[in-house]
């Protein structure tokens, strides 16, 4: 998932990204784990959240067999071509992340749960890297639907900032946008730690509990 190729940290402007192309690339139909349909219909009154937390292979992981969860995808978000490849967003030249959607029933899985998980899965310290994973796809973010998740995002944020302000970390790099369109990855992406059980994850927490869920509420 990592390069020796130097890329920019920087996010590239409309002028200097990749021009796309008008169709989706090809995905897996259905999910390799669960079996259920990758691009839906999804079950009425699911719930879709979004995050980009490192190489996408084990951040998916993370959340497939959540109760609760109905279905993960891997996919691209946040940047600027439309329909991007995998190469074309690893060359830093369509400003997307690596991200993953989760499908959740809110009857049995919280967002705020979700959120606790991302923030302690990863280190949303590091700006455009996650460890030896360097470049714009390895940003933190949450990709936020509606008001709700906004408020929820961004109070989880201010808690784990002073969380780990407390351990002496940096301060938090979590980027939290509305949710823009989301690009399903290539099938071979699709729970690939399920298919390759010894793949790559470049994934580590700070060691660091997210307090949500710990008196903390994410309405605060």
């Amino acid at each position: 998932m990592f390069t020796l190729k130097r890329k920019s940290l920087s996010m590239p402007s409309s002028a200097e990204a990749l021009p796309g192309r008008a169709e989706a690339i090809p995905t897996a139909s259905n999910h390799f784990v669960n079996g259920a349909p990758l691009k839906g219909p999804y079950p009425q009154g699911s719930e879709m959240a979004l995050f980009g937390l490192g190489c996408f292979w084990g951040a998916e992981k993370l959340f497939w067999d959540i109760p609760g969860v109905i279905v993960t995808a891997v996919g691209y978000a946040g940047g600027v071509t439309p329909n991007p490849t995998y190469e074309e967003v690893c060359s830093g030249r369509t400003g997307h992340n690596e991200a993953v959607l989760v499908v959740f029933d809110p009857r049995r899985v919280s967002y705020e749960e979700l959120l606790k998980v991302f923030f302690e899965s990863h280190d949303p310290t590091q700006g455009m890297r996650q460890g030896n994973d360097i470049g714009t796809q390895y940003r933190s973010g949450i990709y936020v639907h509606g008001d709700a998740q906004a408020r929820a995002a961004e109070a989880a944020k201010r808690a784990y900032d002073a969380a780990l302000k407390e351990k002496g970390f940096d301060p938090v790099t979590t980027e939290i946008l509305p949710a823009p369109p989301f690009y399903f990855a290539e099938d071979y992406h699709q729970q690939y730690l399920a298919k390759n059980p010894r793949g790559y994850c470049g994934l580590g927490g700070t060691g660091v509990s997210c307090p949500i869920g710990a008196g903390v509420s994410a309405e605060a």
